[in-house]
């Protein structure tokens, strides 16, 4: 595999997977994931762009969040990883990786569905870093259905609790220990613009996310806190093993993209690191689409 410093042929630069078909119990886990994927372990190189950030990532046991989790710790981030409790054994692998650059990883096991969890998940990380300049909003629930009738009242709920109204709450819980400087990063989706039918709620979230990112990012400009967010395409990824798509439709996921390969969650990390770094300061209200050429606004 070759780091992201070598030129490369981006159509081959990582494998074009046939993933069998597979099922996991949702959240699903990266350790159980057929083939793996690329979280930049060996792969990413930092250049010190994020020196003395204090992070706090949601979602970062496994797939885009680990992969930025990873990232941050190598431009010289500590970090504060949140996941679902089941998803502890992935959370320490990637906790061993970001303390082996030397940095701090903070593991906090929370539901982000239960309404105080998001309070007490920046309490935590704001506690344990020393304070917080820098959130990465990537927890996301993704369940395929084929019928709307067949979406049941739970799920459109918990879709909605997760991938919007936590992120309402863990950014409002956030802004009294943001100076100006710090950062906030939503993870949006290419579902954002062609949402696919089997995804009818978390395609909608998704728009959600970047309407609330723009609205956002208007706010608190003059505060001088900066809101963006990053629009992945099909990255490989525990999620999508999870019931995030029919199992038929995974022995050609990603294929139908111009570079005909899904995305590898690696891949994504070098967008928040720009969002989240000084070199982005003229950039807000942004979604910066990683999706492997997919026409998108």
């Amino acid at each position: 595999m070759t780091d992201q410093l070598t030129f490369t042929n981006p159509v081959t630069r990582f494998p074009d997977i046939t993933p069998p078909k597979q099922d996991q119990p949702e959240p699903g886990l990266d350790k159980d994931l057929i083939p793996g994927t690329d979280r930049g372990e060996e792969s990413y190189r930092g250049t010190g762009r994020l020196e003395g950030r204090k992070a706090l990532i949601t979602g970062s046991d496994s797939g885009i969040g680990a992969a930025v989790a990873i990232a941050f710790a190598r431009e010289g981030a500590d970090v504060a990883i949140s996941y679902l409790p089941a998803e502890e054994e992935d959370a320490r692998t990637v906790a061993k990786v970001i303390e082996k650059e030397g940095r701090r990883a903070v593991c906090l096991p929370v539901d982000l569905s239960q309404d105080d969890a998001p309070v007490q998940l920046v309490a935590d990380a704001v506690r344990e870093l020393g304070g917080l300049d820098a959130l990465v909003n990537n927890a996301g629930r993704q369940i395929a259905v084929e019928q709307l009738e067949d979406i049941s009242d739970e799920q459109w709920r918990t879709t909605y609790e997760v991938n919007i109204t936590a992120m309402f709450r863990i950014t409002k819980a956030a802004l009294p220990h943001l100076e100006a400087g710090s950062t906030i990063v939503n993870t949006t989706s290419i579902q954002a613009y062609e949402p696919s039918p089997t995804l009818v709620d978390y395609a909608s979230t998704k728009a959600a996310i970047n309407n609330f990112t723009k609205g956002l990012a208007q706010q608190l400009a003059p505060r001088g806190i900066r809101v963006n967010a990053v629009a992945p395409g099909p990255i490989w990824t525990p999620l999508q093993v999870s019931d995030g798509q029919p199992k038929d439709a995974l022995p050609e996921f990603g294929k139908s993209t111009p570079l005909g390969r899904a995305g590898q969650p690696t891949e994504l990390a070098p967008a928040y690191v720009f969002l989240t770094s000084p070199e982005s300061s003229y950039v807000l209200g942004e979604t910066l689409n990683v999706n492997g050429g997919m026409p998108s606004p």
